[in-house]
């Protein structure tokens, strides 16, 4: 079967050397914060608009700066779905309202984020990233 490519896009908060992660209610597991791009949005714009929805942030864009790209399974999508998904770093000094489709937000190192019930792919390749490039 031919994989379909899902595009998305996240926001990497590194604080402390931890991750900023949200909890989706939906999907029950811990995320970056960020998600699908629509049609006719750039990454940017995509970014914007997902976390003012999750986080009740308005992001600074002059402010984001793009990291790296991570193609893995896409959690919780149909077995064939392979998210693509563009990452940007961001010194987060906002106060976070998450909504309603978000049920936390916490800062993991890598070995607190395994011990979690469920792993994300995406997730696991961007701790795997911040590890070699020592921000974490």
């Amino acid at each position: 079967m031919t994989p379909v490519d899902l595009h998305t896009v996240g926001l990497a908060v590194v604080q402390n050397k931890k991750l900023l992660l949200a909890y989706s209610n939906n999907k029950h597991a811990w995320y970056l914060p960020g998600g699908k791009i629509d049609g006719n949005e750039t990454a940017v714009t995509a970014l914007v608009r997902e976390v003012n929805e999750e986080l009740g942030i308005t992001l600074d864009v002059v402010q984001l700066k793009y990291y790296v790209h991570i193609t893995a399974p896409a959690y919780g999508e149909q077995q064939n779905m392979m998210m693509q998904q563009s990452c940007y770093t961001y010194p987060l000094t906002e106060t976070i309202n998450f909504g309603n489709e978000i049920g936390g937000v916490k800062y993991f190192t890598p070995d607190e984020y395994a011990r979690e019930p469920a792993q994300v792919p995406g997730v696991i390749q961007l701790f795997k990233q911040l590890q070699s490039d020592q921000l974490i």
